[in-house]
């Protein structure tokens, strides 16, 4: 083999099978010539192309994206997370309270007819006694109209407060009439018949130990629950006061439970 052909093949040799890495290689950083003039100017326009874009790179636009993505669904979450707890409360408000009141219909204090359809539309206190009560009931009538005084300078006449016997033996219309003109002038006083005094006792969980068989005429004493139940526009139990709720600890849970009524209906009644 000639000295010419001998070199040739050791030109060649880079090139060989397996070596084609290197060839590139060496071809690329050790062997510029005029034919790579074109990668270099490609070189060059990538990385004009680069500093053009500056930062924001594919994988920069990725995380833009997943970070507004992801602050989306936060948000979205928040959102849904306190409506489920708003309607929570609200749901909580309307199990968690006893099933106090029913339909009945008794005779004001004016002989007029009156039934649990004209408690709709106030804010209700219903008080349960008698006008032979010594001292409690009158007593908590007169707490009655403290509350309604406070009461009705920051909401008018949006109460109704209703005193209903449960010794319908004695207390007629009339007798019923003459009792009130000594407590607040819209209490409105209900009576009627035994069974009709005991269905309405029954629904508001009230306890009484007037007999069926009372003599009108009779001097005797009637035992029975002491509470003044609240209830809202909607006819509903709110809350009952007992004989050692202050007037004052009344006008501030009332003024509590109309401003949460106005939340939910955007009314005060």
């Amino acid at each position: 083999m000639s000295k010419l052909s001998s070199t040739y093949f050791r030109s060649l040799r880079p090139c060989l099978p397996g070596r084609s890495i290197q060839c590139q290689r060496h071809s690329i950083y050790t062997r510029p010539n005029k034919a790579m003039a074109p990668g270099r100017r490609c070189f060059a326009s990538g990385a004009r192309d680069r500093a053009a874009v500056g930062v924001f790179t594919p994988k920069a636009a990725a995380l833009f994206v997943a970070t507004g993505v992801g602050l989306f669904c936060y948000f979205r979450y928040e959102k849904q997370k306190l409506l489920e707890q708003r309607q929570k409360e609200l749901e909580s408000r309307s199990v968690g309270r006893a099933h106090v009141g029913g339909p009945f219909t008794l005779t004001t204090h004016e002989d007029k007819p009156f039934s649990d359809k004209d408690l709709l539309g106030n804010w209700s206190f219903v008080y349960f006694g008698f006008t032979n009560c010594p001292d409690i009931c009158p007593a908590e009538l007169d707490k009655i109209g403290s509350v309604l005084a406070s009461l009705e300078k920051d909401y008018g006449t949006i109460f109704r407060p209703i005193f209903i016997s449960v010794d319908p033996a004695r207390d007629s219309v009339s007798q019923m009439k003459t009792y009130l003109t000594d407590f607040h002038p819209r209490i409105i006083g209900l009576t009627g018949d035994y069974a009709t005094v005991k269905t309405t006792c029954k629904a508001y969980r009230v306890y009484f130990s007037t007999p069926p068989n009372a003599d009108p005429k009779g001097d005797y004493l009637v035992d029975h629950s002491i509470y003044v139940y609240l209830m809202d526009p909607n006819g509903q139990f709110v809350e009952a006061f007992g004989q050692s709720s202050t007037p004052d600890e009344v006008v501030e849970r009332v003024k509590k439970e109309i401003s949460e009524f106005e939340k939910e209906t955007g009314r005060k009644v």
